[in-house]
């Protein structure tokens, strides 16, 4: 008897894991963890040449949960222009190469009212 409630159990838990999956393809899952059922889009950086920026940074990032943060997050950081991010959610970390010289302030500036927060700063020589 309690082997069949944990196969029902199972596989309710895969069916309800599947329909939020398809809900969320379909653009009508209820929220992330941002508060929109919106997928956020990274936007694309137009200089792409890796040789135009010769700062490379490492900044730790607290309060991303999903992917949706991580793209809020480096579209807040690549909004100034002269950066280009990349965030790795699963290292709570964006690796951002800059044309400028930056400093922790500037990336603190950058995700300021956002909700995310700097927790690291590194520089990395090149």
């Amino acid at each position: 008897m309690t082997a069949k409630l944990i196969i029902i159990a199972g596989v309710l838990l895969i069916a309800y894991a599947v329909y939020g999956t398809v809900q969320k393809a379909r653009g009508k899952a209820r929220s992330s963890c941002c508060g929109s059922a919106e997928t956020v889009v990274p936007k694309r950086v137009e200089d792409t040449d890796e040789s135009h920026y010769p700062f490379k940074y490492i900044v730790s990032i607290d309060g991303m949960k999903c992917s949706n943060c991580a793209a809020n997050v480096e579209n807040a950081i690549n909004a100034s222009g002269d950066t280009w991010a990349h965030v790795n959610l699963g290292r709570h970390r964006a690796e951002v190469l800059s044309k400028k010289e930056k400093t922790e302030k500037d990336f603190i500036q950058a995700l300021n009212g956002t909700g995310y927060k700097v927790a690291g700063f590194e520089q990395v020589k090149a």
